[in-house]
């Protein structure tokens, strides 16, 4: 036989997805083609065995998840009982004047031993059981799987950000991460699906009245007029026979209708439904006691029926009983143990939560933003913007860790720095920012703000509004461009603080790779990390990138020797690195247009920091600001870099003095200018107007 199978190429792998397209073919084969009766009692049979299948796999199931098919195995079960029904009435509207033995021994039996072959009390008895299903148990399930899955929907950004938080701060892997958002997803398609599939219950508890009312009423209808049979023979043969057609196929709905509304009513997923019925419900003696008396007093009442109420009242008292000498036995076994040790109320290592590096928290109507299930695509443009960070800083940031803060703002947000926040703002999900970057000449309806990263004058507006605004001069962003542009901005500001000595180790490992040599001789034979962090961290508060690492470290290793002074060193190191710092400034130019202080300011400036510190009088202090700060004006005004030169032993000073009020301000020494550039004086800073 096997070996004919495998002739044939029908090997079970094969059969397979070709088990459930045949299943649906023959459902629907049974409405059409007329069946002989001993078929239909084998599909009958078959109909009630596939029902107490599922319900008994309902019950020993521990999740929903394990059970996911139910929602289809819920309508090839419905399909599968109205063709039953079909075949069924068409046997018992061609051959019921014959008996009621006519539609085969199932129906036959249920006519006669389940009703007692009284079709009045068949009629009720259908009728009951019809109302349980359809109004109790159908209607019941359907409305939890309806709360369920609206729940399950609303909690799926939540737990979507959970698993993110959780991947970001290493707790799971990727492939943990990608299951549980499977289950997540999986979770609620589950609900949704049963939310749909319990109409076709309530549908199937319909079209069993109605076919019922037709089967009587054309069966009487038939036997009358065509077969000449009289009024009580007719309604003897085809009543009997459509009550017990109607039960043949209630039962096995009811059946079903209880697994479903079992399996959307669990809560829990440690313990199938007999496990929680049994630890839960008789696990608390005194409420066994108290029934069990409760039923003996009632038994002792004269004229109640004694011995159900006695034998049920005692059943529970020796239960109670049990359960009390188990729990004693419990207890004294425990107690016989030695204590344990008193826990430790003091505080450990263990209460200390690592601050976060670089954070974000939104606000709740900002979660479709880091939701990928929403089509949320901020995660992926945080992505892109640490790859070019590392391309532009030199060294690859910490993770941002993203997280959702009810405290904020519906539309709010925040960026943390080590605990700190350093930059927050609003961002409107589904509109788009219109940025006025000085030169819009259309003026906008929307929600009048500013853009978070820049501080410009900016419009919320309707998507309808983005072709208006771009051709009005404006730029327009979306809410995630938005959130991310602020956090590049930021990151940029702050590279300096993101670089710790753990990223300092990791570059360095990196670069080892192919110049350990460089590194072995450098750190930390002639400089501590800590030197080399600092000098590191030196230049990138002013803007320049630590990508050339090569000549960073040779300049090190080539003045390390003679001084350990992170300021002097990080001079050295901008010398060296004079070409790149004129290129990211000036491009490909020849010529470089820079500002310089007036002769007389400058001579004043060197006598300032001739004792070895930079001690400006606070008049001349403010001055020099306002002076520079008109001469960076004039020279963004003109278009070009807001670059100072000045004398190498006043660069350092004089950055620190002005980077707070000019931040866009770059200072450049005499000895960074390299040879083959030509200077060109814009603007004499101090000079008399």
């Amino acid at each position: 036989m096997n070996t004919l199978v495998d002739r044939l190429g029908l090997s079970m792998p094969r059969l397979k997805p070709l088990t459930v397209p045949l299943v649906i073919i023959l459902i629907l084969a049974m409405m059409i083609l007329p069946l002989p009766t001993l078929l239909l009692d084998v599909l009958f049979t078959f109909n009630i065995a596939v029902a107490m299948l599922v319900l008994l796999v309902t019950v020993y199931t521990v999740k929903p998840l394990d059970f996911a098919a139910f929602p289809s195995i819920l309508l090839l079960t419905t399909l599968m009982r109205l063709s039953l029904n079909v075949a069924s009435t068409r046997v018992v509207l061609m051959n019921g004047h014959t008996g009621p033995e006519a539609a085969g021994k199932v129906i036959e039996s249920f006519g006669h031993f389940v009703v007692g072959g009284n079709f009045a009390v068949g009629l009720v008895v259908f009728i009951v059981l019809v109302v349980i299903n359809f109004v109790v148990i159908t209607k019941g399930a359907g409305r939890i799987a309806e709360v369920s899955a609206r729940f399950t929907l609303d909690a799926m950004p939540g737990k979507q950000m959970a698993i993110d938080a959780d991947l970001n701060a290493g707790l799971i892997g990727e492939a943990d991460a990608r299951r549980r958002r499977t289950e997540v997803t999986e979770e609620a398609q589950f609900f949704g699906s049963m939310d749909g599939a319990s109409k076709f219950v309530r549908g199937d508890a319909i079209a069993g009245i109605l076919i019922l009312v037709v089967n009587i009423i054309g069966g009487l209808a038939i036997g009358i007029i065509a077969h000449d049979l009289p009024l009580a023979v007719a309604a003897r043969n085809y009543v009997l026979l459509a009550i017990g057609d109607g039960l043949v196929a209630q039962i096995p709905a009811l059946v079903i209708s209880t697994a479903a509304a079992l399996i959307v009513t669990r809560v829990g997923k440690e313990e199938d439904v007999g496990a929680q019925l049994t630890n839960q419900l008789f696990s608390t003696p005194n409420a066994l006691t108290i029934t069990a008396g409760i039923l003996l007093m009632l038994g002792m009442v004269p004229g109640m029926p004694h011995t159900p109420f006695l034998l049920l009242g005692g059943g529970c008292a020796v239960l109670g009983w049990h359960l009390r000498k188990k729990a004693a036995l419990v207890k004294e076994s425990t107690a016989a143990e030695p204590p344990p040790a008193p826990e430790n109320q003091e505080a450990s290592w263990d209460d200390i939560v690592p601050v976060d590096m670089l954070a974000l928290e939104v606000g709740y109507r900002l979660i479709p933003l880091v939701d990928t299930r929403q089509d949320g695509d901020l995660l992926r443009r945080i992505r892109a913007i640490r790859k070019r960070f590392a391309q532009d800083a030199g060294f690859l940031p910490a993770l941002v860790h993203i997280r959702d803060n009810l405290e904020l703002k519906p539309n709010g947000y925040r960026i943390l720095l080590k605990g700190v926040v350093v930059g927050e703002g609003e961002s409107v999900h589904g509109m788009f920012l219109a940025i006025d970057p000085g030169q819009a000449s259309v003026a906008l309806v929307g929600t009048k703000t500013h853009d978070p990263a820049f501080g410009l004058p900016a419009v919320w507006i309707e998507s309808a509004m983005r072709e208006q605004a771009q051709i009005g001069g404006h730029t327009v962003v979306d809410a995630s461009t938005v959130v991310a542009t602020h956090i590049n901005q930021l990151m940029q500001n702050h590279s300096a603080a993101l670089l710790g000595r753990q990223e300092v180790q990791s570059l360095l490992e990196h670069f080892g790779k192919n110049g350990g040599k460089l590194i072995e001789d450098l750190v930390p034979k002639l400089l501590p990390v800590a030197t080399l962090q600092k000098v590191l961290q030196n230049l990138l508060e002013e803007g320049v990138g630590i990508r050339d690492l090569r000549t960073i470290l040779e300049t090190l290793a080539e003045h390390a020797a003679r001084t350990q002074d992170a300021i002097e060193l990080t001079a050295r190191v901008r010398v060296a690195l004079g070409a790149a710092i004129t290129q990211q400034q000036f491009g490909h130019a020849n010529e470089l247009p820079v500002m310089v202080f007036d002769p007389e300011l400058e001579k004043l400036l060197a006598q300032a920091a001739s004792g070895g510190v930079f001690a400006l009088e606070p008049g001349l202090a403010d001055t020099l600001s306002r002076e520079v700060q008109q001469a960076v004006r004039a020279q963004e005004l003109r278009g070009e870099p807001t670059v100072l030169l000045a004398p190498d032993g006043l660069r350092q000073a004089l950055a620190r003095l002005l980077r707070r009020g000019l931040p866009q301000l770059r200072i450049l020494a005499h000895s960074e200018i390299p040879d083959n550039r030509a200077i060109r004086v814009t603007t004499l800073v101090g000079a008399p107007s």
